[in-house]
């Protein structure tokens, strides 16, 4: 197995809680990429080629994605993200999936105190390359990995979160299966997706760009029959929350 003493001390604490490390582990611009873009088509798990997900993990749509969801996410409180509910113990782990520019995993870091972790998962390198620089830190770590194959230990993390990620993943009930997964007992889960309910005409164009329109009760049932409890949504026009808990 790789030598991880010269890796950032997150990403050394993250390598510890993998189920089943690979023998060769490479660090990139400060995050763990644990994507093989030569792996066969039929191992991998399904992609998304649409054009919305194509100009996210460009550069200049990373740039343009940081900047604009710093903006709404301080002055739109439905983007906020519920910290206090999460209830992360200190010293406990957590998982940001689709972690972007990285400013929601060092929100969870902060809960989690010095001693806590917190990951963030994406498969964007240049959005990874930007987490990395604007929030990396000794207990704030990144990897480049895919929400439906998680690498990580079955009951792993005290919560679990996943902001505007859920409906661009191919298979979204494979992901809520992941998540139920690394969640501790007594875990909780925030998910938001932007997508769902009712979408106006302009919006639909991005059905066609790999972006999925989630019907009102669709992703609370998907996490009742992973087995979540205390499911909980909250619709604020196009955006729902999910909340919910690990029994």
């Amino acid at each position: 197995m790789t030598d991880t003493s010269s890796f950032p001390p997150a990403l050394r604490r993250a390598v510890e809680l993998f189920s089943d490390p690979p023998a060769r582990l490479q660090v990139r611009d400060g995050y763990l990429d644990l994507l093989d873009d030569a792996t066969s088509p039929h191992q991998a798990p399904p992609a998304n080629r649409g054009l919305i997900q194509a100009v996210w993990a460009s550069g200049p749509g990373s740039m343009f994605y940081d900047y604009t969801q710093g903006i709404v996410r301080r002055f739109v409180g439905a983007w906020q993200l519920p910290i206090d509910w999460l209830a992360i113990p200190k010293g406990g782990i957590a998982l940001d999936i689709g972690s972007g520019p990285g400013n929601v995993t060092a929100s969870l870091a902060r809960a989690a105190g010095p001693g806590g972790l917190a990951l963030g998962i994406d498969i964007s390198r240049p959005m990874l390359a930007r987490a990395v620089s604007a929030q990396a830190g000794p207990n704030v770590g990144f990897l480049r990995a895919d929400a439906q194959r998680l690498p990580f230990r079955d009951e792993t993390f005290d919560a679990v979160t996943s902001l505007a990620v859920v409906q661009l993943i191919p298979e979204p009930s494979s992901a809520v299966a992941e998540m139920y997964r690394v969640l501790r007992p007594g875990g909780r889960i925030a998910i938001m997706a932007p997508t769902v309910g009712k979408v106006p005409p302009p919006l639909r164009i991005l059905s066609s760009g790999g972006a999925r329109f989630f019907a009102e009760d669709e992703l609370g049932d998907m996490f009742e029959q992973r087995g979540f409890v205390s499911v909980r949504t909250k619709s604020i026009g196009n955006i729902q929350w999910v909340r919910a808990q690990r029994p």
